[in-house]
């Protein structure tokens, strides 16, 4: 169902007040843990939400490659034109495991509305990133990363600290990042915010 413009409208303002609202006071891991539940790094993150204006927005780079478990993704090819949430994690950080749940609530709650979710998965191994998902319950695919995926996200905003989670709008711009550990409520109000934002006109962004 297509919403009104008056409705469209105050679903984007409830949003918006709700991302500004809600700031994380979790903390962040660094990326150099090495998998298995390994502590070692976790510093303090850089804790909140950034929203970034339509006109200031920077392409977000081309997520492809190998996927947990097998397989392959290009965000390129397999996104369309659904926004994009993409969460960078690893099994030995603490914060990822509190959000997990979270997440695929969301994932789940809004994937019938053109939303995807992609993980990406970096310095961990394979034996306990698959282990992680399985626990956890998580249905939504993850990217084998080394780094290089994370760092195509520097010429917007960069990871800042594991967990990162990024929301990529419908012309495959970065909109909105969230630093820690996300929230249900935290999470949601920024997909919502870029979901009620008007279909961009032909071209942008591409």
């Amino acid at each position: 169902m297509i919403a009104s413009p008056r409705t469209a409208s105050r679903r984007a303002a409830h949003a918006l007040a709700a991302a500004v609202a809600i700031i994380a006071s979790t903390s962040a891991c660094s990326d150099g843990g090495t998998g298995g539940g390994d502590e070692t790094g976790f510093v303090p993150g850089d804790p909140g939400s950034t929203i970034v204006e339509i006109a200031d927005r920077k392409p977000a780079p081309d997520l492809s490659g190998e996927l947990l478990g097998g397989g392959s993704y290009s965000s390129a090819t397999d996104r369309g034109d659904d926004i994009l949430v993409v969460n960078v994690w690893g099994s030995w950080c603490a914060p990822c495991r509190a959000e997990a749940d979270a997440l695929e609530e969301v994932y789940q709650d809004l994937k019938s509305q053109g939303v995807q979710f992609l993980g990406i998965n970096t310095r961990d191994q394979e034996a306990y990133a698959l282990a992680f998902v399985t626990n956890k319950g998580t249905t939504y695919p993850s990217l084998v990363d080394d780094g290089a995926l994370q760092a195509g996200f520097s010429s917007s905003l960069p990871v800042a600290g594991i967990p990162t989670t990024f929301v990529i709008d419908r012309s495959g711009r970065v909109a909105a990042r969230a630093v820690s550990e996300v929230t249900y409520t935290s999470l949601l109000a920024l997909v919502e915010l870029v979901l009620a934002e008007d279909d961009p006109p032909a071209g942008l962004g591409q």
